[in-house]
């Protein structure tokens, strides 16, 4: 039996199973159904008998043609501002690529502070801070544009995966994938389940996250995961080569062969500070995160940075619209039929049994949410099938719905760093061959376990402080 056969079976059996057991107490026989669909719907995206797009084209057409969803209903999700937000998004990552803006940020940072092996990771995590608020997709920014760099400056230092991975190769590997994900967790636009977290947060507990709330909560907490991510990795994967006196020169002999700054760059550097001003201001300025980011297109499109080819061609962008849109319709519609209501209510009641308190019982819960993630090879797809209903049960058990909506958020991406298929960047990184699966199973463990303790600990106090409970 083909893997592909065997994917579909199994994402039909579980539809089909959950459809045909007895409707619970409390809810619609349609809430059920829709339910089923759903389910068989999260299956698809994690087993992908075909792409997630065209599983949540079906999931539509099926609910459409009998009836479960009225058809405007089942196409409301594409409609969604947010959805077009992470498509614009995606946009501008192709900008970042196409021109090399993105390469040329990265080098001038290491020229800035390049001199040994852990200001290297310094470097490569600074520029990661500085690109990630326009690069939606983890994948193309750490393995379009990070792990290129990373590559070359570990072969310029005479480390390459088949000899020699110690002296710096796998040091500096590890730090360009732990920083990827770190930088995942702190702005709206730097992953693209983000804006996904946005639009169930809204369905299950009615918050609407904006892009400046989001990154007040995640800096304080994030910057100091991202500061550590080379210094912890300097004690668990020291490098055998800790000074490195010609980095700056390698870093400047690559802008020298790029050379002076083009139009295209310079437009897409104007277009990149516009809208981090106008998405960090949009509270005075009254203007949505989804109109800013169309701006940004519209001008790279006057401006010739993109052509309306490159735009047809970002397939990434088309299939995340198709897929977010299709789940975000049934999720909304789940949400409607009272199902996250009940369910929450179900499982809190559960929690709330044993008289923990909320504090304890939203820290039981996100460990849960968080170390699932060995489940799945998709940070959107554990989005897609735990984020409302977790939130949900977190608000029930009596967590502040705003700290909640954010905190899981968070908790999606911390986990990308536990696993060598934990995102898109994941396989890349670790494909390169310097680190064995054990090590770096091991060592985003322990990654991974710093990160949600500075969360739960110095997280938490900066959420208390900035008064999101």
């Amino acid at each position: 039996m083909s893997t592909k056969l065997r994917s579909w079976l199994i994402v039909l059996a579980l539809g089909l199973v959950v459809w045909l057991l007895p409707c619970p107490e409390g809810l619609s026989p349609n809430a059920w159904t829709l339910f089923a669909v759903f389910v068989a719907t999260i299956a698809g995206f994690i087993l992908q008998p075909i792409p997630m797009g065209a599983v949540a084209f079906l999931s539509l057409t099926f609910c459409a043609i009998l009836g479960i969803l009225k058809t405007k209903d089942a196409l409301m999700g594409f409609g969604n501002g947010t959805i077009w937000l992470i498509v614009c998004a995606f946009f501008l990552s192709r900008g970042f690529i196409k021109t090399g803006l993105g390469r040329r940020i990265a080098f001038c940072i290491i020229k800035a502070i390049g001199k040994s092996a852990v200001s290297l990771g310094f470097s490569i995590c600074l520029a990661e801070l500085v690109i990630s608020p326009a690069m939606p997709s983890a994948t193309a920014r750490g393995g379009g544009v990070f792990y290129p760099i990373v590559q070359s400056l570990s072969s310029a230092f005479g480390s390459e995966a088949n000899s020699n991975a110690g002296r710096i190769g796998k040091y500096l590997m590890q730090v360009g994938f732990h920083a990827d994900a770190v930088t995942c967790t702190m702005f709206l636009t730097s992953m693209a389940g983000n804006p996904l977290c946005v639009g169930l947060a809204a369905s299950a507990v009615g918050i609407e996250l904006t892009w400046m709330q989001w990154c007040v909560a995640a800096i304080v907490p994030g910057l100091i995961c991202l500061f550590l991510v080379p210094l912890v990795l300097l004690k668990i994967a020291p490098p055998e080569l800790r000074k490195i006196p010609n980095a700056r020169t390698l870093a400047a002999e690559e802008l020298s062969k790029m050379g002076p700054m083009t139009f295209q760059e310079k437009v897409l550097a104007f277009v990149f500070v516009m809208c981090l001003i106008l998405w960090a201001t949009g509270s005075i300025t009254k203007l949505g995160a989804t109109p800013i980011a169309m701006v940004a297109v519209s001008i790279m499109l006057i401006s010739g940075v993109l052509t309306w080819k490159d735009v047809l061609s970002e397939k990434g962008a088309w299939d995340a619209m198709f897929w977010m849109g299709g789940l975000m319709a049934l999720a909304t519609a789940l949400a409607k039929s009272g199902f996250i209501k009940w369910a929450a209510a179900f499982i809190a009641s559960g929690i709330s049994s044993a008289h923990m308190g909320w504090i304890a019982s939203f820290i039981i819960i996100s460990l849960i949410y968080t170390y699932s993630h060995y489940c799945f090879a998709s940070v959107t797809a554990r989005i897609s099938a735990m984020y409302g209903a977790f939130v949900a049960v977190a608000v029930a058990c009596g967590a502040p719905a705003l700290m909640v909506a954010v905190a899981f958020g968070i908790f999606a991406n911390l986990p990308i760093s536990l696993t060598h298929y934990g995102n898109g960047a994941a396989p890349v990184y670790f494909g390169a061959g310097y680190v064995s699966q054990g090590e770096w199973w091991r060592n985003g463990f322990i990654i991974t376990t710093i990160n949600t303790v500075i969360w739960m600990t110095i997280g938490m106090a900066w959420w208390k402080v900035i008064g999101m409970y």
